[in-house]
């Protein structure tokens, strides 16, 4: 069983709504109306994470700032093959039987090279890329930084 996962910033504050008085139950209503969203579209809630995040200050300055994020997944569907029919039908067997055609062997050069064939070497597996992040450009430290979508 395989998930696909959505990761959306939770809240800051509440929204406003009809019946909703207090900045308690409009954060509430926020984070209901998230959820029921992604909740309509198959999404099953996960959990919520705080995430450090790394942002500019100024012209070179940069700060660490918390992101809290909401967590979703919905089960991946796969299609299967169709299965094949039950009840199949024999072919028809034939009276005669017929004689294998003779295959003439492969001339051998008179002077055949010397040297035995090498074989290339393994391929390195290639990892499969996370559904949920792209490789953008590489960064100014000579690696490539994964993002989200």
């Amino acid at each position: 069983m395989s998930y696909e996962y959505a990761v959306v910033p939770a809240p800051k504050k509440g929204i406003k709504a009809k019946g909703v008085k207090t900045a308690e139950d409009r954060f509430a209503h926020a984070l209901q109306s998230i959820m029921n969203e992604y909740g309509a579209d198959g999404w099953e809630y996960v959990r919520t994470d705080t995430l450090p995040s790394e942002e500019r200050t100024g012209f070179t300055g940069r700060t660490t700032v918390f992101q809290n994020m909401m967590v979703f997944r919905k089960q991946v569907v796969t299609t299967s093959p169709v299965a094949a029919p039950e009840h199949t039908t024999a072919a028809p067997v034939m009276e005669t039987p017929i004689a294998p055609t003779p295959v003439a062997p492969m001339p051998v050069a008179a002077h055949a090279p010397a040297v035995a064939p090498v074989a290339p070497p393994p391929a390195a597996p290639m990892p499969k890329p996370d559904h949920m992040m792209r490789v953008n450009t590489p960064s100014p430290h000579g690696r490539t930084e994964p993002t989200l979508k």
